[in-house]
């Protein structure tokens, strides 16, 4: 069965997009403000961690009850509590509080992301008709995320930052009736009946959440702690657990049999290192600016917008070319040998660089990211079933959270141990000793936040620290660990390029029959 008006629900999901890519981008600028104002700094990290668990989880949970029993009503449902859980998040009045409102955000997020992106699939079943309207949903969402940080700063500036959660309100009241009206409810045919593994969801979820604790407690821990190598070990555990249950339950999460194909399983691969490797740019970019150039955040935001309009750019360019190209599957590995020339780029930059070459690279970098990011999810729905396109599609997007969470902790590790190296070789011994110098000079936060500097700079007065010759020493320490991170970045990137090198070509299926749900 087709859609109606197929265009008006897509729009729909595009608007779903939008709510996805704001949330992700516009948060972030006005963390500082939130601490500041709810008085939790021990909690600061868990802002952005409890969205990242609960959203890993449910993107593949949903995705496969999607696949069981229909989208819409887990997209319909996923609109409602996202929106809901925004007004909370806004409501908060204590870091508890905007942590387990952030919490049930990232259910919403899931299921959104588990749910919108198989839609598409059910409204153009055919390969290339879907990889046409495909360019809609990217310019969506790309442009949602490039205006994420500025307009995260003007509400924090002028509204406070509890705008940043209530302008989802507006979104989601507007996307929750297209979806409702012209998105089909369609439940795709079955040899075997509808069952979902529970006990598979409690084990991804031990997993995930152990990852996730190993990933933003590290640094706290130690990454040669006993403790943090027992969350990984934990993890994997239950990892491997989960993945023994998967082959053996009647209702699996993630069908088995999805990795009996070659392509499912290369394009898993690709899935988590490009998850990796887009995390630690994105994330490292502006501390390296900030940190490390010594840009003001201002700045450093205009400096890394084109890295976010750069990824639209690229895909509707890539959504272009497919469509001409007689090996379409090759755009992948192209992107990624732009995107290595890139990384290498930035990896040769100093502070002295002019803005343009940093500006030109950033935009060449999300270019790049253009080519693989939708192509990852294009190439798996043309590689499985209409029956699995859900399930699918959810394996792609929950890989690349996982491979981001991955790339955080090694990208952590490199950039604290260049840190504390550069550190630890300024200061004598007299001042190593001291508790309070110990204390500022801990982190890289004492490059990007003036009360920290202020409070060296007085104790300097007392001690005889040379405080500028030490900051310039942790700003090159900084600069390094996040070097070192690029050139792993590249090591992984060269991987990708092997791997996508033996992709195979797309498979232009046409619609196969669906069972439409009277709604």
């Amino acid at each position: 069965m087709q859609a109606r008006h197929p265009i008006a629900a897509l729009g729909g999901i595009a608007v779903v997009m939008m709510l996805i890519a704001l949330d992700q981008t516009v948060v972030g600028t006005a963390l500082p403000q939130m601490v500041s104002d709810l008085q939790g700094f021990g909690l600061y990290p868990w802002v952005a961690a409890a969205y990242l668990l609960t959203n890993a989880i449910f993107i593949p949970v949903t995705g496969r009850l999607g696949d069981l029993f229909g989208r819409k009503p887990f997209l319909l449902a996923a609109i409602a509590l996202f929106t809901g859980a925004s007004v909370l998040c806004g409501m908060a009045h204590s870091m508890v509080q905007l942590v387990l409102a952030r919490g049930l955000q990232g259910i919403g997020g899931g299921m959104l992301v588990g749910s919108a992106f198989a839609s598409v699939s059910d409204l153009f079943p055919e390969t290339l008709e879907r990889v046409r309207w495909q360019v809609v949903l990217s310019a969506a969402f790309g442009v949602a995320s490039a205006l994420g940080p500025v307009l995260g700063g003007v509400l924090t500036q002028h509204l406070g930052w509890r705008s940043v959660f209530y302008v989802n309100l507006p979104v989601g009241l507007i996307a929750l009736p297209v979806v409702w009206r012209f998105l089909p409810w369609m439940v795709h045919r079955h040899d075997t009946p509808a069952r979902m593994d529970w006990g598979g969801v409690v084990l991804l979820t031990v997993a995930v959440g152990c990852l996730q604790m190993a990933t933003e407690m590290g640094d706290q821990l130690g990454f040669a702690s006993l403790s943090f190598w027992a969350l990984v070990l934990f993890s994997l555990g239950f990892g491997a657990w989960f993945v023994h249950h998967q082959r053996h339950t009647p209702g699996p999460v993630i069908p088995p049999q999805l990795f009996e194909s070659a392509t499912v399983r290369q394009l898993a691969t690709l899935a988590t290192l490009t998850g990796l490797v887009m995390f630690v740019l994105i994330f490292y970019a502006p501390l390296l600016l900030q940190g490390g150039f010594n840009y003001s955040p201002k700045t450093a935001g205009l400096l890394i917008t084109p890295l976010l309009v750069g990824i639209t750019v690229g895909s509707i360019v890539n959504g272009r070319l497919i469509q001409r190209l007689a090996h379409p599957e090759r755009l992948f590995s192209y992107g990624v040998l732009l995107l290595i020339a890139s990384l290498l780029g930035l990896c040769a930059c100093a502070a002295t660089s002019p803005a343009w070459l940093l500006s030109s690279l950033f935009a060449s970098a999300g270019f790049s990211l253009g080519f693989q990011l939708p192509n990852l999810t294009l190439q798996m729905q043309s590689a499985v079933s209409r029956a699995n396109q859900g399930a699918a599609s959810a394996l792609i997007q929950t890989l690349r959270s996982l491979g981001s969470m991955f790339g955080a902790s090694v990208a952590g590790l490199l950039v604290s141990l260049s840190f504390t190296r550069h550190i630890q070789s300024s200061i004598a011994p007299e001042g190593r000793s001291n508790a309070a110098i110990a204390d500022l000079l801990r982190t890289p936060q004492i490059l990007v936040r003036a009360a920290d500097q202020s409070a060296l700079r007085a104790l300097g007065q007392t001690t005889g620290l040379q405080v500028d010759a030490l900051l310039e020493q942790a700003r090159s320490g900084l600069v390094w660990g996040i070097r070192e991170a690029l050139l792993a970045c590249i090591a992984v990137a060269v991987v990708n390029y092997f791997l996508g090198r033996r992709l195979p070509p797309f498979v232009k299926r046409a619609a196969e029959p669906a069972t439409p749900h009277a709604d």
